[in-house]
């Protein structure tokens, strides 16, 4: 009788195994769909993928230069990117580029300065998103 439950246990066990398998490579599937929304700092530039139309990210973009009181020294967009130059009150160049990566995807640029400061390239893709 022992060995009757033992073999009834065993397929169990297996099962449970491959369904931990299955939720393990859900997990990481859904974490790589994630990625949008985060945001990496390479070499002085903010990098970030946002779930967002490149027209929206554009005007965000406007908005946001407007409420950290940075002065807009260029800017331009067409269907498939969009660039935002402007400077701080140090005189400090601000760089932010646009790239459509669809229809409801945009990639987002953040410069400050020649070297970067990440502080606040945050602060503005932060600010830029509350207008998303």
């Amino acid at each position: 009788m022992m060995n009757g439950k033992r073999l009834m246990v065993a397929p169990m066990i297996i099962s449970f195994f491959l369904m931990s398998i299955g939720c393990t490579a859900a997990l990481v599937a859904g974490g790589a769909a994630a990625g949008i929304g985060t945001y990496k700092y390479i070499k002085g530039e903010l990098q970030s993928t946002e779930k967002v139309s490149l027209d929206r990210a554009y005007q965000a973009t406007e908005k946001a230069v407007k409420d950290l009181e940075l002065t807009i020294t260029s800017k331009q967009k067409d269907a498939f990117d969009g660039e935002v130059m402007a400077r701080r009150a140090t005189g400090k160049k601000v760089t932010i580029k646009l790239k459509r990566q669809s229809v409801s995807v945009t990639e987002i640029k953040i410069r400050v300065g020649t070297f970067g400061d990440e502080h606040i390239s945050k602060d503005i893709l932060d600010t830029m998103k509350k207008y998303f």
